[in-house]
């Protein structure tokens, strides 16, 4: 009995591996050439609003400490 569930839990498990490559098969493929040129274009054209890049303002900055913090 334990056999039949161990080897219908394979089959089950076998069909969704089966269901997963097919989904992977069937999307688009673009060459990592276009897409890197495509990344770094979009990272040129929105470089100067990346938080990253410029910072925050501090009056704008919702995780600046409003008080200072002093150990006496």
């Amino acid at each position: 009995m334990s056999g039949k569930v161990c080897s219908s839990n394979s089959v089950v498990q076998a069909q969704r591996v089966v269901d997963q490559l097919r989904v992977e098969a069937g999307m688009e493929r673009i060459k990592i050439s276009l897409t890197a040129a495509e990344l770094v274009q979009y990272c040129q054209e929105h470089r100067r609003s990346d938080p990253l890049l410029t910072g925050i303002a501090a009056s704008s900055n919702p995780f600046k400490d409003k008080k200072t913090c002093v150990l006496l």
